[in-house]
């Protein structure tokens, strides 16, 4: 045995790297600052006092065809005119509205504005506005922010992102058929030039809302088979396409398992439609990373929201469990039901910690590590949209029948869960990315834990201390 002077040498030592677990040992708080709190606040009594008491309304009305209601644009002037506008974007100028607020201090106000689907667009936070606000924020040149980005920012008109295809697996980005071809004498992208984009895109959200008049789409460069580049990465770009350009059909509205969304997810039809070489959104072969960026807040944004509908599911369970009976009792005295009580709560508090933490290191920024980063990102796509699946069937066997009939919110709320599940990417693509990032720190350490073993002759081995 070591003699103790040497245990404490030895001790003083020890390495003081991670093992590859970076910011998982960095001080957390994820307490919301001050004005997040204040924001929140506000947040829930202006849903509660203007907003909630629409929501028949809202349903009526799209029922009738009548989308957007009369009384939205009436919402989104108050709400304004209350400051809760533009709540999820950290780096808005100065001169440009919105409160500024980190990923995690948007995270719970995400999550009130998910228990009522619409909710969202009153505050001018609707997806896919809020990517796309995003990307035109980091990339736009001055002359494309003066064209979308204010008109967006000031609530006067709603976007789409194209980027899913029905004749790949758009799951896998490179394989994205529809191209877009540079005319002009200079292929050089300048003035005068124009582009010429070919294809098929759909489930595209939101381009059935009748103030929709942007699509991003994401297109395959027509030259990328002659580019010097191998990467498969540099060969997509993004291009603004005004909604009604020649040659832009939305073919249909894509009901997703028989349910109708007013704003949409469109199958849409691009035939040689040509826009000036000025609508290039970044540089020509750099789509596929500015897609890549765009998704990072967007999906903490789904699973916040996903997370709102699922504590939602959970507070109307209970609520209809102690008011119903069956068997002599009440549903809220079954084993069962109680089970289930406890398994919602307990995975939904998970999710949350999990959602908050993605959120936290997105705020970091340059400190943080990117690989981890994607991990995080990742992971809690994969956990939001199983939970709300789990929670919200809970929920429904509750409810019994009534749980799938449209008088609740409940059956909406499974349809959006088992669609997040491919929305963003499959699961299979995002465990896929965590398990990279699990081999890739096993592999920097590879042969670090063999002291955690007790073969034989570790057991004949003298203790041996690191230097």
């Amino acid at each position: 045995m070591a003699p103790r002077g040497d245990l404490r040498q030895a001790g003083c030592r020890l390495r003081s790297d991670t093992g590859g677990r970076g910011f998982h040992n960095a001080r957390m708080d994820f307490n919301p600052s001050p004005l997040a709190q204040q924001m929140c606040d506000r947040l829930h009594a202006f849903i509660d006092r203007y907003v909630l008491p629409y929501n028949a309304a809202w349903h009526a009305a799209v029922q009738a065809g009548d989308y957007p209601p009369p009384f939205l644009e009436d919402l989104k002037a108050l709400a304004r005119e209350e400051g809760l506008w533009n709540l999820f974007l950290p780096t808005l100028r100065d001169d440009e509205p919105g409160t500024r607020l980190s990923n995690l201090d948007y995270a719970p106000l995400a999550e009130a504005m998910g228990r009522l689907p619409w909710a969202a667009e009153v505050f001018n936070c609707s997806a896919p506005d809020t990517g796309n606000i995003e990307l035109l924020h980091r990339f736009a040149s001055p002359a494309q922010r003066a064209q979308w980005l204010q008109p967006l920012l000031h609530g006067q008109c709603r976007s789409a992102f194209a980027m899913s295809e029905p004749d790949v697996a758009s799951s896998d980005p490179t394989n994205l058929q529809t191209t877009v071809r540079r005319e002009g004498a200079e292929r050089s992208g300048a003035a005068g030039d124009t582009l010429v984009l070919n294809g098929r895109k759909w489930f595209i959200t939101g381009a059935a809302h009748p103030q929709c008049q942007l699509l991003i789409v994401l297109c395959r460069n027509a030259d990328a088979d002659d580019s010097a580049d191998p990467d498969s990465h540099h060969r997509h770009s993004m291009v603004l396409v005004p909604v009604g350009t020649p040659g832009v059909e939305v073919v249909r509205n894509i009901h997703v398992l028989h349910h109708h969304a007013p704003e949409g997810h469109c199958e849409i039809r691009l035939h040689n439609v040509r826009v000036p070489a000025t609508a290039l959104l970044g540089d020509w072969g750099q789509g596929f990373a500015m897609a890549q960026a765009r998704l990072g807040p967007g999906r903490v944004h789904h699973c916040m929201r996903t997370i709102g509908q699922c504590e939602l599911a959970l507070q109307l369970a209970a609520e209809r469990a102690l008011e119903r009976h069956a068997f002599g009792k009440p549903l809220s005295e079954q084993s069962n039901v109680q089970e289930w009580l406890a398994d919602s709560r307990i995975e939904i508090d998970q999710a949350r910690w999990l959602v908050l933490h993605a959120a936290w290191l997105l705020d970091q920024g340059d400190a943080a590590e990117p690989r981890q980063v994607r991990a995080q990102v990742a992971a809690i796509k994969v956990v939001a949209a199983r939970l709300q699946q789990r929670v919200v069937d809970r929920a429904m066997q509750i409810f019994g029948a009534m749980g799938l009939s449209p008088d609740t919110p409940l059956a909406a709320f499974w349809t959006w869960g088992r669609a997040l599940r491919l929305m963003d990417g499959p699961d299979e693509v995002h465990l896929r990315t965590v398990a990279r990032q699990v081999l890739a720190q096993a592999r920097a350490g590879l042969g670090s834990h063999t002291a955690y073993f007790t073969t034989p002759e570790q057991l004949a081995a003298p203790p041996h201390l690191q230097a």
